[in-house]
């Protein structure tokens, strides 16, 4: 039987030491043997918390394209992220998803940041999707202060942006970040819909990149989507023989895999989104059919040891 809980809480002092061991500010949906879903943030968007990303389907057939994607959705995500820097990930991935896309979340990205490219660089996606809109638009992988004020320029991509949903294009806006500053900088300039930011135990606890971020995404109600949660950190020294779709250490046991997950999904984060190497992510739905918050114990535990580690990202 389905359950519904609402698990709420309006004080947002003091949220960052309540990470990661109290879920707030968010609604969740749990029922047994599936995926948990939540709402990304002020949307009404219903999501599991497990997502699809694009790289999934990049070089593959178009049948094995078209079976990872009902793999996935018959465990339960309902959430596909692509962007056209994806490779032929957008190709692959329109007719895979064309019978489900009534029943999905489709996300996509721009990394132009003025507004002509931008313009032809979201009609190209739709095309390729097959699809006449998408749920969630984001600015991609904003990196520096240049990049967000030349967005926000007279000439800058937002103009397409907000001109698309304006069209019925595009549904809600976001962003995906890998900087601390840049994240920082566009919550301020805009009320985005949601972030799209790393979260891992050893950026978090070495690096100090993430609870800066999360806590101003959180105060203002967006939804978080969270990167990189099963990375280790940086290949080390020496490496050289690494798989093409990563280009980071990932956790290759099951149990850490899954305990990076679910660091993640400890905080107030709407979705992870596990690697796109393939078997990386067959294993995070196999390896995670219900979601367990962390235990006290088990949140020291990978403090002390990610504390150790080498951060894939840092910050100041």
């Amino acid at each position: 039987m389905k359950r519904r809980t609402f698990i709420r809480n309006t004080a947002a002092a003091g949220i960052l030491s309540m990470f990661p061991a109290q879920l707030s500010g968010i609604t969740r949906d749990q029922t047994p043997g599936q995926l948990e879903k939540r709402v990304l943030g002020r949307t009404g968007l219903n999501l599991s918390i497990l997502g699809f990303g694009g790289i999934v389907v990049m070089d593959a057939t178009p049948e094995q394209a078209s079976e990872r994607v009902s793999y996935a959705i018959d465990r339960g995500v309902n959430f596909f992220d692509v962007a056209p820097s994806y490779g032929d990930a957008e190709i692959k991935l329109g007719p895979a998803l064309e019978p489900y896309r009534k029943d999905i979340i489709l996300a996509g990205k721009t990394g132009q940041r003025d507004k002509e490219k931008a313009r032809l660089e979201l009609e190209e996606s739709l095309k390729r999707l097959r699809t006449d809109y998408f749920d969630l638009y984001q600015l991609h992988i904003m990196q520096t202060a240049e990049e967000v004020e030349q967005v926000f320029s007279s000439d800058g991509a937002m103009e397409t942006i907000l001109k698309a949903q304006e069209e019925g294009k595009i549904r809600y806006i976001g962003f995906s970040a890998h900087s601390v500053e840049a994240a920082m900088m566009l919550m301020d300039r805009f009320e985005y819909d949601s972030i799209m930011f790393p979260v891992s135990p050893s950026s978090w606890h070495a690096g100090n990149f993430g609870p800066q971020v999360l806590q101003r995404a959180h105060d203002k109600q967006m939804g978080i989507l969270a990167l990189k949660s099963m990375a280790k950190g940086p290949w080390p020294e020496g490496t050289t023989e690494t798989p093409h779709k990563l280009w980071y250490e990932p956790m290759y046991e099951p149990d850490e895999a899954r305990n990076g997950l679910r660091f993640a999904l400890s905080h107030p984060i709407t979705l992870a989104l596990p690697p796109g190497q393939e078997d990386l992510f067959r294993m995070a739905l196999d390896t995670f059919p219900e979601f367990e918050p962390l235990r006290d114990i088990e949140i020291e535990e990978i403090k002390q040891e990610a504390s150790q580690q080498t951060p894939l990202f840092e910050h100041g």
